[in-house]
């Protein structure tokens, strides 16, 4: 990714976790990537393109910061992982996914349902290899989910229900 390309992508996500997908205007997602709207339209020539190029940098830093540096201890790594998705929550997210968010916005596009699915497959993969519960992925995505839809609402005390649900998983020998 070019530079002027990531900070396109990185305004226009800021813009859309900020004021969310119907309110920003063309103005303000000019103003957000700090591009001339010439540049803007020539790197994402479509309000469609801004919304899944903000997703896409979106995953890639979510993946970053959740998966980096996980203990090597294999039953440190569920609740380490969920402490960081808690951090994100309350730096980068929260009113929850952006990525439900966006299908919220959009049900009829299969673009953002795939951006949406892949996400959360390549999460749950990720943490189930990391924390050796192979056969666990959905459980992990219903617990991940569950945890940042609920953020919102019951903050720290979503926290540690979702440490209890992964402690309950049986783990695979």
């Amino acid at each position: 990714m070019t530079d002027t390309m990531t900070r396109i992508a990185a305004g226009l996500e800021r813009a859309f976790a900020e004021n969310g997908f119907a309110e920003p205007n063309v103005q303000l997602l000019k103003e957000a990537t700090g591009v001339s709207l010439r540049t803007l339209y020539k790197y994402t020539p479509s309000r469609d393109e801004m919304v899944r190029v903000a997703l896409e940098h979106r995953h890639q830093r979510y993946m970053a910061y959740v998966f980096a540096e996980l203990p090597d201890d294999e039953a440190q790594v569920m609740p380490a992982i969920i402490e960081r998705i808690a951090a994100w929550m309350v730096r980068e997210a929260s009113h929850g996914c952006l990525f439900h968010a966006a299908v919220a916005a959009a049900p009829h596009d299969a673009s953002l349902l795939s951006l949406l699915q892949r996400h959360k497959s390549e999460v749950a993969a990720r943490a189930a290899q990391a924390s050796g519960l192979p056969e666990h992925e959905v459980d992990i995505t219903l617990i991940f989910d569950g945890l940042t839809q609920s953020w919102p609402l019951n903050g720290q005390a979503a926290v540690a229900s979702a440490k209890r649900i992964v402690a309950a998983l049986p783990v695979v020998a």
